[in-house]
């Protein structure tokens, strides 16, 4: 029972940080100094190995990856943020627009939902969800949004 009452307390607290802590915001123009910080909600997702949350993140595009086309078709790209983590994009071009042009060295914003692993995470979600089950996700790059 104890050992899965850490896990939900860890998640509720993130939650609940993302809501009181401004971390919720649907607008692409979103504070720089509030997605740099070194404990972002990314941060803390990572280290308590979470699924489904919602983030959002700036970085620098380090590698663009070929697509993966294997179902819904999904642009790949890693960021690697302010702390230095790195992040997978799956950003799905079925839904949304591609991120074009984009080139390591880009600066990128995002909003999605995260997913842990080993690596470093993924961040998915970053569009709309036609269906309505997910928070709508975006990325932001050369004052353009992709949703």
């Amino acid at each position: 029972m104890k050992k899965l009452l850490v896990p939900v307390i860890v998640f509720a607290a993130v939650a609940l940080y993302q809501f009181v802590g401004g971390e919720h915001s649907s607008n692409p123009q979103a504070s720089a100094a509030a997605l740099q910080r070194p404990d972002s909600a990314i941060d803390r997702a990572f280290k308590s190995h979470s699924h489904g949350v919602q983030v959002e993140g700036q970085g620098e595009v380090i590698k663009v990856l070929g697509d993966d086309n294997d179902g819904s078709r999904h642009q790949r790209f890693i960021v690697r943020l302010a702390s230095g983590q790195s992040v997978l994009i799956a950003h799905n071009i079925d839904l949304a627009r591609r991120v074009s042009p984009l080139n390591e060295g880009d600066v990128v914003s995002f909003k999605g939902e995260y997913a842990w692993n080993s690596k470093g995470g993924v961040v998915h979600w970053t569009h709309r969800d036609p269906q309505g089950v997910h928070s709508s996700g975006w990325i932001r790059h050369n004052g353009q949004v992709f949703r």
